[in-house]
């Protein structure tokens, strides 16, 4: 007999709550900067993985001016920490769904990065065998379950990802990422509506980079505490340094034990910021050089994180460059590999098609 839909459980949720004090100027509270334990060995494979998402897009970036990656192409340059501290909080069986900055994601999830590249250039080695490019990409044995060209559009389908782990009763958890410009759409609160309502292990992880397309969120949004969204559905919700992948890590081990120990819903917003444009195709005349170069100077996650490795004495000014190389290397074969495999053979267009 088929099990019934889950249903509304009567007790009393926690109240929602945010960390922090309350700030001057738009009245928005400041991200919660709590850090998470980590060992040696994590904190350096935190580390690499970071540096890998940053070498790969910049050649990404590199490829695109060739031409050699078509339609559009949306960089995760200084993003980097909020995936990678996500990622960490996870475990096997749990699932990852977000919109189409979503080549850092892939990455976390451990998808190999030749597949990943051979894909954004179209070639029969890539993910999707060179049909999808950059916003349609899949693993189902990494969890991961693709960026999404509409906007808002991949919060249904992380909810309904999150009710098919409550269905199944299989203990996963689901992370569903969308961006500051998709948090407006309707769909979104509907989502927010049926996740509290069956109680379904699903965080919603709002990427805060400041700008949606090229409107600034104070612009866009009537309030920009983006992680208050789902008081009216009584789901808590915390805001957290997106630059700091210890504290991302830290906020993420609470959410997901949450959503996990059959509390239902979070909502997770991290303050962070892209230094390149929404896509290769902006020119992102919206901002100064100066804003993008303070943010870079002042708060890049992977930088901060590299002074931080070698003040502690886990790294040596040897062993990053030891590092560098070894990542560059993973790129350039990844780069390699997507411009030596074949195209699509014309006849794969009328394959995994379904009428």
């Amino acid at each position: 007999m088929a099990k019934s839909a889950p249903k509304a459980e009567a007790a009393k949720r926690p109240a929602p709550s945010a960390s922090g004090k309350r700030a001057s100027g738009n009245g928005a509270e400041e991200a919660s900067t709590a850090r998470a334990p980590a060992t040696k060995d994590e904190l350096v494979r935190y580390y690499r993985m970071m540096l890998t998402i940053r070498r790969f897009e910049e050649r990404a970036g590199q490829l695109y001016g060739m031409g050699l990656i078509g339609g559009f192409c949306h960089l995760y340059i200084g993003q980097e920490a909020v995936v990678v501290g996500m990622q960490a909080a996870l475990r096997p069986g749990d699932s990852v769904i977000t919109a189409y900055r979503d080549h850092g994601h892939m990455l976390a999830c451990e998808m190999d990065p030749a597949g990943v590249m051979a894909e954004l250039t179209g070639r029969r080695g890539g993910y999707s065998k060179g049909k999808g490019g950059s916003m349609h990409m899949f693993s189902v044995e990494k969890g991961f379950y693709g960026g999404h060209g509409i906007v808002g559009a991949q919060v249904p389908l992380g909810t309904g990802i999150a009710f098919a782990h409550k269905y199944k009763e299989d203990g996963g958890v689901c992370l569903t990422y969308l961006g500051d410009g998709a948090v407006n759409q309707g769909q979104v609160y509907e989502s927010f509506n049926m996740a509290e309502l069956w109680r379904l292990p699903v965080v919603y992880v709002i990427e805060n980079n400041k700008y949606g397309m090229g409107t600034s969120a104070e612009r866009a949004s009537a309030s920009t505490e983006f992680f208050k969204r789902g008081s009216a559905y009584g789901i808590p919700g915390e805001r957290v340094d997106g630059m700091d992948v210890l504290a991302v890590k830290a906020a993420a081990l609470k959410a997901v034990e949450f959503a996990r120990g059959g509390k239902g819903p979070y909502i997770l917003e991290a303050l962070t910021y892209r230094y390149r444009g929404h896509s290769m195709s902006d020119p992102a005349k919206y901002r100064t050089k100066e804003e993008v170069d303070e943010v870079r100077k002042k708060h890049d996650p992977i930088d901060h994180l590299r002074d931080e490795l070698i003040a502690r004495g886990v790294l040596d000014d040897a062993k990053v460059k030891e590092i560098d190389r070894e990542v560059r290397d993973i790129v350039l074969r990844a780069a390699e590999f997507a411009q030596q495999s074949p195209e699509p053979d014309p006849a794969e267009l009328y394959t995994e098609v379904l009428a």
